[in-house]
């Protein structure tokens, strides 16, 4: 379980969040929602551990955490199954093994047919999908994804986000999940946070019961609107250009 207890964190003379209460249990799907600027992202650096909290407990009892963010990150000389391996390559584990690993993650996330192309050579929603099998390929049993698919046009991001759920809200593995979309954040979640306000604090919390197979496009719109008439909701999202409802 991550748990983060009345976490404040200070940059220089800035208040980035303030007394933040935050737990992600196995196998759930938690999304924090809000505008830039509120501390989300920080919010995520401090459960991996790259941030310290200024004050507050931090606790990620998770075996293996792995990250994906807005951009893919991979390494441009090498190969897709390079690139998935990576992390298994640091392990040290060898290479004929590392690279059949690689192959399967390879085939389960629709990319069978480009084992031997390098990351120019692939679209934005093929490089997110090896980001995402990389990922995977370390055995996490927890995952932080910030905002890892905004710059993607809509019919790439919504395959992306099937990709999500099959391979890890069906398989178990426990997400932290940034978005400025609603209702991506009803179509992945469990559970939604709003953080709001500078610095940045846990303004609503809202659990998703609506079993995934039944999250059709016109439950995720009724829903959205559904949080939206919620005041405190609202002010953080119609006021902020940089936060989708769609």
């Amino acid at each position: 379980m991550l748990t983060l207890q009345k976490v404040s964190l200070d940059l220089g003379p800035n208040t980035i969040v303030s007394d933040v209460d935050l737990q992600v249990a196995p196998g759930e799907s938690v999304c924090l929602v809000g505008p830039s600027g509120c501390g989300k992202t920080s919010l995520l650096r401090m459960a991996s551990g790259v941030l310290d909290a200024t004050s507050g407990q931090v606790s990620n009892q998770f075996t293996t955490t792995a990250a994906v963010f807005q951009e893919p990150r991979l390494l441009p000389w090498r190969r897709l199954l390079d690139n998935i391996a990576l992390g298994l390559k640091a392990r040290g584990v060898p290479r004929r093994d590392r690279l059949t690993q690689a192959k399967e993650l390879a085939d389960q996330v629709g990319l069978s047919d480009y084992d031997e192309h390098f990351p120019h050579e692939l679209s934005g929603g093929m490089q997110q999908r090896v980001a995402l099998a990389r990922a995977l390929a370390v055995g996490a049993d927890f995952l932080l994804l910030d905002e890892p698919f905004s710059a993607l046009d809509v019919g790439l991001r919504s395959e992306a986000q099937d990709l999500v759920e099959r391979l890890v809200v069906d398989q178990g593995i426990a997400t932290l999940m940034v978005t400025h979309d609603l209702t991506e954040a009803l179509r992945l979640a469990h559970r939604i946070i709003v953080v709001s306000g500078s610095p940045g604090t846990v303004v609503f919390e809202h659990p998703v019961t609506t079993p995934y197979r039944e999250r059709s496009h016109a439950w995720l719109y009724e829903e959205a609107g559904h949080l939206l008439r919620q005041p405190v909701v609202s002010e953080s999202f119609l006021f902020h250009p940089d936060s989708e409802v769609a």
